[in-house]
């Protein structure tokens, strides 16, 4: 049998080299026996592949769709270099039909562009955006392998462990967090039997390069400038992150505070900043500044400005987060990041006005979205144990023995068909 790369060097013929790789693939596939011209890159992939499970027939799933994908896309640190991709790859990509591809670092395809009748081709196979192309997923390819093993890789033809990915070429290399050194995901291109040659494998290698340095360019602006992160979902008191790494817990007033202020980053003035804290209008001023000043010192300098009344740095909040995800149609990102409801026990009109606004916009949209899981996840959160119209939509997707002597149960306490009514508890937290 002869060497499957003697195909690389100029004069040789691609067809035998074709079928020599092919007699290998099935010789391991029937045997389990990796044959000697496989390079050993593929045989240890061959082999993880075939552990993991991995059948020959197999085909990729699908795990982000829609709003999820764009929500985790936008969120992605790759997505910061997508520009750069574009430019060096995209006129490449599409004048030698072949497709541009980027995936996490689990292997999930993020993006896939390039020649519109090649992606046609692709999305036969789900080689599409959202579709999970980990090695332990369907075996052995580009950019499931770079992942994998964390170091450029090609491969080519039957040298994918996947029969239906056979006739495609693909070279990955994987990128890298220029701050930890982790890898982020890798760049791919994909196409026919034109990429079987090293350049391929070069040409994504310099183009990973280049996407780790213009990260690490970005990374020392966004450290001198600063994030506070604010998580106030599920807890009465907030904690804070600050710059630096420092954790603060909150007092209940400082979290209503610094919940009001992230919505506000032109200020709140102290007016607008009484109003939304306190229910009894005999508050005086002198109350609400005491409150700042203690507030300040706990921070420490520069963090909290005044007239109007503001933080002086970005802040991310879990709040935001969830808001964010919900917006673009990211429903189960949206679950995921909902620790409960927002400072509970907070009795500030403006925090009780978004503690309600954020549980029935997730509510109605997983009632909305029936999903079994997400359903059952809320329904059995302390916030959701009670609440009728979530128990009829787990109803009617997972009609369980005891999801229905749960909702048989609730309809009879409530003797109200029609009404919804979480628990006694977190009724009067997410309602007053």
């Amino acid at each position: 049998m002869t060497d499957p790369w003697v195909a690389l060097e100029p004069g040789a013929d691609p067809v035998e080299r074709g079928r020599a790789l092919r007699r290998a693939h099935e010789t391991f596939t029937e045997a389990g026996t990796v044959p000697r011209p496989v390079r050993s890159v593929v045989a240890d992939s061959w082999r993880r592949s075939a552990r993991a499970g991995v059948g020959p027939d197999g085909t990729a799933s699908v795990e982000l769709t829609d709003g999820d994908l764009g929500a985790y896309r936008a969120e992605h640190p790759l997505a910061r270099v997508m520009p750069l991709f574009r430019e060096l790859m995209g006129t490449f990509a599409a004048d030698g039909e072949h497709l541009l591809a980027v995936c996490d670092a689990q292997g999930r395809l993020l993006w896939v562009e390039g020649h519109p009748s090649t992606r046609r081709e692709a999305g036969r196979m789900n080689f599409v955006p959202g579709a999970r192309w980990a090695e332990t997923a369907v075996g052995t390819n580009a950019p499931g392998t770079a992942v994998a093993v964390d170091r450029p890789v090609q491969v080519f033809a039957a040298e994918h462990f996947i029969r239906r990915v056979q006739p495609w070429t693909c070279a990955a290399a994987p990128v890298h967090d220029p701050r930890t050194g982790r890898v982020v995901g890798a760049v791919d291109i994909t196409g026919g039997d034109g990429l079987a040659h090293p350049h391929s494998l070069a040409f994504v290698q310099a183009v990973a390069r280049a996407a780790e340095s213009q990260l690490a360019l970005l990374t020392p602006l966004e450290a001198t400038v600063g994030t506070i992160e604010l998580t106030a979902l599920g807890r009465d008191e907030a904690q804070l992150l600050l710059p630096g790494g420092r954790k603060i817990r909150l007092s209940r007033r400082h979290s209503e505070i610094l919940v009001l202020l992230s919505r506000h980053p032109e200020g709140l003035t102290g007016d607008e900043l009484s109003c939304a804290l306190y229910e009894d209008e005999s508050v005086t001023p002198v109350t609400l500044r005491a409150e700042l000043a203690r507030l300040r010192r706990l921070l420490g300098p520069g963090l909290l400005d005044s007239r109007p009344y503001r933080l002086a740095v970005p802040v991310e909040s879990d709040v935001a987060v969830v808001e964010r995800r919900l917006g673009t149609g990211a429903v189960t990102a949206a679950a995921a990041a909902y620790e409960g409801p927002l400072l509970p026990g907070s009795q500030a009109p403006a925090v009780v006005r978004l503690r309600r606004r954020l549980a029935d916009g997730l509510r109605s949209a997983l009632i909305a979205g029936r999903d079994p899981d997400l359903l059952a996840d809320w329904a059995h959160a302390p916030w959701g144990e009670d609440d009728l119209d979530v128990w009829r939509a787990l109803a009617a997707v997972r009609p369980t023995p005891a999801v229905r002597a749960r909702l048989a149960g609730l309809e009879a306490e409530l003797g109200m068909p029609d009404a919804r009514l979480m628990s006694a508890t977190w009724l009067q937290r997410l309602r007053s």
